[in-house]
Order: C-alpha cells, then structure tokens, then sequence
C-alpha cells in the first residue's frame, strides 16, 4: 500500500470506499464493508468498523489506515469469539493487548506495506494515552506498560513509575511467553497469567524486589487516581528480550483506546466544530462553522442492491410506456450518434479495402503484401451516466412516478444505445440504534458539535448497476423519509468515479433543499454546494434536475428546471442527449 505520509483527508464516500477496497484485499472477502463509528474500532462479521476519524481536529490518513490494518489482522488471524466470552476487565485488555500483537506480526509477514501505517497508530496510540494519564487506573497504565514492553517501545519518564517499572521486571519470564504466543487461547492464558503474577506481588506473596503499588492504588482498585503520582526521572524500564518481535523498528500494531479499556468514548476527545440547532441542543455561538455535514455514525447506513430484483411484470409495463414516450426522441439520438462516430483507419492490414496511400509502394516492392486498410471507429460511446433520484417523502405521488418512468426511459434506451448507466436512490430514516448511540453520547457529555446527523441513516439503493443487463429493479424505485443531498451525491459520484469510462455524467432529481429531521440546514446546504464543487473538479459532468422547483439553481451550475410533470422525461431525454452529442 501506498500513500502520502502527510495527508488529511475531510470525512467523505472517497475515502470510505478506498478502506473498503484495501480491506477486501486484506481479508480476500468480497462483501467486507468499513464504516465509521464513534464506538469503534471493532470487528464484525462482513464489516470493520473505524474510530469516526475527524476528532481532535482530523486525524491522520494514515493513522486510519493503521487502524484498518489491526482489524483487518484481528479478522483473520485472531479467535473473536473466544476474546469476546472473556468478562470485562484487566485480563480481557491484555489478552487483547497480547492478541494485537501476535496477529499484526502475522499481518507484517503477509503485507510489509503495513508497517508504516502500523508505526503511525502505535504513535498515535502514544498520544493518545499521555494525554490521558492523570486519569487513568494503575491497572490501565499497567496495561498500556505491557503493551509497550510488547512492542519493544521504552515507556516515557511520566509512565515508568516504580511500581509498573518493578511489576513488569518481576514479570519477564511471562512477557516471554506472552511475545511467543501462537493463538489466541494462548494469549489468553498470558494475560491471566499476567495478571495472578500481579496480584501476588501486590499482596506480598511473591519476593518482588521491593516492589509495592502506588499508595493510592494497585491491580484491583475502583477509582483512578485524581493526578498523577511524583514520578522518579531516573526511573527506567528494564531491557526486553526481543527475539519474537518483527526485525524492523516500531513496526506498531494495537492501539491504546480499544486495549486499556478506559470506558470512554473516543468522541470524549473531539474538537468542537459546528453543531445543529436541532437534535444536539443548544447551539454554540462562537464555534467555526463545518464545512461539511458530518454524521454521527456511518455504521447504520443501508446500502441495498435491488438490480433485477424487480417485479417483471410492471417491469414491462413501465418498459412499453417509457418507450412510448421516447421511442422518437432514442431514435433520432441514434442517428446523430452515428453520424457523429468518429472513424479511423488501421493500415498495413493482409485484406481490407485497398489504401491509396500504399499503391506506390506495391508498384515498387514485388513482395509487398500489406496494402489494405480496416475501418474501425473510436470509442465515441465510452460513456457512463448516472441516475440519482431523491427519494424523499416530497417525492411521493406523481413525482416518484414519473421519476420511475424517466430513469425507466433514459436507463433503457442508453442501454439500447450501447452506454452503461447506473440507477440509484436516496433518502434517510430514524434508525432506533443510532438514536440509542446518540442518547449514549450525550449521556457521556461528548462534544456533538460538529455533526449534522444524529439519529437518521442514509438508505441507499442501487436500482440498476453498471454492467448489469436486467432493469427490472428500477420498477422498484419509492420513497423514504429525508434527503441529506451532499452525502448521497458523494456516494453516487465515488461509484461513478471507479467506473471505467472515458467520460463520466451525474444527473440528479430532486424536489427541492437538502434536509433531514435532525440537521441544521444551513450546513446541508453548504455541505451541498462543496460536494457539487469537489465533483465538479474530479472531471464528471454534473447535472441537477428540479422536479417542480428551482432549488437546483442554487447547487448545480449546469440545471435544469421542470415545471410540468408530464414534460419530466422527455426534457431529461434532451438534456441527455445534448450532453452526449458534445465533446
């Protein structure tokens, strides 16, 4: 894997469906997805779900990337079942701590190219623990000292306390056993091993060098300590035997947040940025404005796939009406498109039609035996179009209807015209999971500020997919709730962006602004207007469609009103095809 190593990347479909694809070369599955979560990292059958990767102001690319690699080892090379039956507390976070460590030695062996991405979680797992120090456990800054000496990484002057520095000397022989695990049930028995060592040496059981825990606390204690203890700087950690860790320096692996178990949630550390005058409470005056509508969680969106899953019945029926109405205007599109082909020539050809420009030289050279020319025309037709219908409850009624009919004329017809073309839709419903996230995070005081989306997950269907040859899907075209526009277009126009054509067309209807319940719609519609711009830059054709209103004009640059509902198709038809008639 490649990548910049100092790029930051804004919360977008782009980047979402670029982990999607490395995880599913990582794992060999097809169907894996990545989604991005405040609850995160975890690992769940046919998905991976990411810390939500803009707190503390943006983190780095790579340092996602390094989380998607753990979890990509932790579904491969690790027994989740067996880590998830361990009842919660300091054994279950070291197993786990242990177990990182195992599998990402497993994934640097498979992928090399990991391991700068590895490197850059361990430093922000670093980070991210001194921050949190103060208020962290005894048991918890054990922990994060055992994942240290795990990874061969000296512990820092404010975390070598003297009794972390004397439990860890008083456990080598088990840090041994622990780096020379070999599966999962193995980590496990470390980590308990680990940790009946501890509680001997805490209770005067074991000859421990003098070692005692901090006055305040030890392995078993409720409370974390209000501050810090006084730290001895001369104090160091003892050298490690290294014999079972990867060759390469820091290589990195697990990170701190997931394996301490700290009961915090990684929203706890997020900047403020802009937050909604609906569902997020009061607003904050002096806080910047987003640029973007940011969701609370991605985990919860529902992409659905209904190519040719239609009933065929209305299928056809809806085909022999679309083509009713578009049958002259397909025709006439076809005879300009021919006209249009370019044509070129393959000379030097054995057979063919005779090339003028050749006769000399057959005249003069007795065993010159190449003097035909082929006709072939250039890829004129090289063009993907996409359909991106709102779905919205302003949509229901005559509008779906004939939205379903002109994505049922344009889709066949581009099809009979050797174009590929896509049909997609899209809306938002309340989903009782994510309010129940979001009723979570309130409840742990989490700064909500900069999302836009709080208890609504996008449903997005895919109606007709390139390549496809069945179109019965799109007679299942309905209507949904709200439309969070910017994030369905960046969605549409990604799918659009990996499919290989020389020229790629956007067209979206809808009905008027972008919305959902709980949004502030001024950042909707800002967050519209930047997407339209970004997509506009990435080279595909972008073109709004206003059913009955003239909200378009104030996203799209290039639009197009309809003000009769019957006219819907065939002024969609033409707009169509004037697009594909121009170079």
């Amino acid at each position: 894997m490649n990548a910049a190593h100092t790029t930051h990347d804004k919360r977008g479909f782009a980047f979402e469906s670029t982990l999607g694809k490395v995880a599913r070369v990582l794992t060999g599955q097809y169907g894996v997805t990545v989604v991005f979560s405040p609850e995160g990292p975890r690992v769940e059958p046919g998905r991976i779900v990411i810390p939500d990767y803009e707190m503390n102001g943006g983190i780095d690319r790579d340092v996602l990337v390094g989380y998607l690699d753990l979890l990509v080892a932790r579904a491969k090379h690790a027994s989740l079942a067996q880590l998830d039956a361990l009842p919660a507390g300091i054994a279950a976070n070291l197993a786990q701590v242990i177990e990182d460590r195992r599998v990402c030695a497993q994934l640097l062996d498979e992928y090399p190219g990991s391991r700068w991405f590895i490197g850059k979680l361990r430093e922000h797992a670093a980070e991210r623990v001194r921050q949190r120090w103060p208020k962290l456990h005894w048991r918890e800054r054990l922990v994060w000292l055992v994942e240290r000496a795990l990874w061969d990484e000296p512990p820092s002057r404010t975390e070598a306390s003297p009794s972390l520095v004397a439990a860890l000397h008083a456990a080598q022989d088990l840090l041994r056993d622990a780096r020379a695990s070999g599966s999962t049930a193995q980590s496990i028995a470390a980590a308990h091993a680990l940790v009946a060592r501890v509680r001997a040496l805490s209770a005067g059981d074991v000859n421990s060098m003098a070692f005692s825990a901090d006055a305040v606390e030890d392995i078993d204690t409720q409370s974390a300590a209000a501050s810090s203890a006084p730290f001895d700087d001369d104090t160091v950690l003892p050298d490690h035997d290294s014999a079972a860790a990867p060759s390469a320096e820091r290589s990195g692996g697990a990170q701190a947040d997931d394996v301490l178990g700290m009961g915090q949630s990684l929203a706890d550390s997020q900047q403020p940025s802009t937050r909604s005058e609906g569902a997020a409470g009061a607003s904050a005056t002096h806080a910047p404005r987003a640029r973007l509508s940011i969701p609370l969680a991605t985990e919860f969106d529902v992409l659905a796939d209904l190519t040719g899953q239609g009933d065929s019945a209305v299928w056809r029926a809806l085909r022999a009406q679309a083509r009713a109405d578009t049958a002259p205007l397909k025709d006439k599109l076809e005879r300009a498109l021919s006209a249009d082909e370019r044509v070129r020539w393959r000379r030097e050809q054995e057979r063919g039609e005779i090339d003028r420009t050749a006769l000399a030289r057959l005249a003069t050279s007795p065993g010159y035996r190449t003097p035909f020319r082929t006709q072939r025309a250039a890829k004129g037709r090289d063009v993907a179009v996409t359909l991106l219908i709102d779905r919205s409850g302003s949509m229901a009624g005559r509008k779906i209807e004939l939205a379903r009919l002109c994505a049922a004329a344009l889709c066949d017809a581009l099809t009979q015209l050797s174009f590929d073309c896509e049909v997609l839709g899209y809306c938002s419903l309340e989903s009782a999971p994510m309010r129940q996230l979001y009723e979570r995070q309130l409840a742990t005081g989490a700064d909500l500020r900069r999302y836009n989306r709080f208890v609504e997950r996008l449903d997005l269907k895919v109606y007709k997919r390139f390549g496809a040859a069945d179109l019965s899907g799109i007679a299942a075209i309905d209507c949904g709730h709200e439309n969070p526009d910017g994030e369905a277009l960046a969605w549409a126009a990604t799918r659009l962006a990996d499919h290989q054509a020389a020229r790629r067309i956007l067209m979206v209807f809808s009905d008027g602004y972008p919305s959902t319940g709980d949004g502030d719609p001024q950042v909707l519609r800002r967050d519209l207007r930047e997407r339209v711009a970004a997509i506009g830059k990435r080279g595909i054709e972008l073109v709004g469609i206003g059913v009955l209103t003239d909200a378009v004009e104030d996203f799209y640059p290039r639009n197009v009103v309809v003000s009769r509902l019957a006219e819907l198709p065939s002024t969609v038809f033409s707009v169509l095809s004037s697009l594909l008639l121009t170079r």
